[in-house]
Parts: C-alpha cells; sequence; structure tokens
C-alpha cells in the first residue's frame, strides 16, 4: 500500500482538525506549521505545486471525514457486467461517481446510471462497502470508501451520458482495461463470485 501518503493524508487531517478546535493563538499557529508541512510532502509526491493543492484542497471549515463514492454492478440476462469508458482516463469503470449532497445513495446510483448509460435500474441491495486503502488503487489525496450496489437493469436500449466515452457489456473472463482510480478487476470478480453464489450479506473492510 502506499504507507507515505496515508501518512500524510492522516497528518492533514490531524492538522485541519487541530485548526478547527484549537483553543489558543499557539495552538492554532503549530496546527497551521503542520497543515504546512503535509502540503509540502504532499507536493513532493505529486505534480502538483503547494498552491495549486491548496486550491484544490481548502482547509475544511467541520470536522474532515472520508468522501464516498457509489458505483452500480449491473448484469445482462447473459450475465455479462455492465461499465463505462471514463473520459479522464480512457478506461472503464462501473457506472457511478462521487456522492451527491441532498441524494440517497440509492437516488444517486439511479441517477448515475441513467446519465452515464441512458439505463432504468432498480436497485436491489448494497453488495460492499470498500476501503480504498485496503486495495492496491493509485494513490489519491482524498480517504474514500466506496459502496457497490446490485442494480437490475428495467430497460437495455443503451444512450451513452455527455460525461463518458462509451458504455458496453463484458463477460467476467474478458473485462477491459479499467480506470483503478475507480475499480479494480479484484473487486468486480470478488463481488461477481459473491452474487453468483448467492451470498445476501454486504462485504465491507
Amino acid at each position: 500500500m502506499h504507507q507515505p501518503l496515508e501518512e500524510i493524508k492522516r497528518l492533514k487531517a490531524l492538522a485541519e482538525t487541530g485548526l478547527l478546535y484549537a483553543q489558543n493563538d499557539y495552538d492554532r499557529e503549530r496546527y497551521q506549521e503542520l497543515s504546512e508541512i503535509s502540503f509540502r510532502l504532499l507536493s513532493m509526491l505529486s505534480d502538483h505545486s503547494v498552491q495549486d493543492l491548496k486550491q484544490q484542497f481548502p482547509l475544511v471549515n467541520e470536522y474532515p471525514t472520508a468522501k464516498v463514492d457509489i458505483r452500480a454492478l449491473i448484469l445482462s440476462p447473459d450475465k455479462k457486467i455492465l461499465l463505462v469508458k471514463e473520459m479522464a482516463d480512457r478506461r472503464w469503470s462501473l457506472p457511478g461517481g462521487w456522492a451527491d449532497v441532498g441524494f440517497s445513495p440509492q437516488e444517486v446510483i439511479v441517477k448515475e446510471v441513467r446519465e452515464e448509460t441512458g439505463l432504468d435500474v432498480d436497485v436491489r441491495r448494497l453488495l460492499a462497502v470498500f476501503d480504498k486503502r485496503k486495495h492496491p488503487h493509485p494513490p489519491q489525496p482524498f480517504y474514500v470508501y466506496k459502496m457497490v450496489f446490485w442494480c437490475e437493469a428495467l430497460s437495455f436500449e443503451m444512450k451513452k451520458g455527455f460525461d463518458v466515452l462509451d458504455a458496453a457489456w463484458f463477460a467476467i473472463d474478458d473485462l477491459p482495461g479499467l480506470s483503478e482510480d475507480r475499480i479494480l478487476r479484484s473487486q468486480i470478480e470478488l463481488l461477481y463470485a459473491r452474487l453468483m453464489q448467492g451470498e445476501c450479506e454486504c462485504f465491507f473492510d
């Protein structure tokens, strides 16, 4: 795992929490220094300047928490998996994206699938909650929980959305190059196997 990055993210979160709850200028100054150190370390591990990172990750004004990524596992009648081709890296992922404020997880996934593929789905149940830190995803500054829901398609006439390059069905043993920041082959294979075996319990890290 990317241990240095995980330690820096933890340092950044502690500094931001300290700034929120500091009771005096002395503590506030120390936590501000820790925050600056975390940005400099992040800059060393990335291709971004400290200033760019500060614009992308402004100081929080409430307790820092994990971000939530929500994805859908949808199977065709012949058990193929629906994937979308991401614009960011031109690789494939399960439909989905960041959780939106004001929408329940179920509402988010229905909206995301419709926007990306044109399909309407029935959300059946939660399959897994992954902690990205515990899986070999590429490093990133955010701390992310990934929720994957099993959904059944109510229609099969696809119309790809403006924010993806393509949408298509793939057999489990013929998956294309995946967008590993979003989903891993091992995760898809795990969820597919559990679904095929009739496993009803949610997997979680």
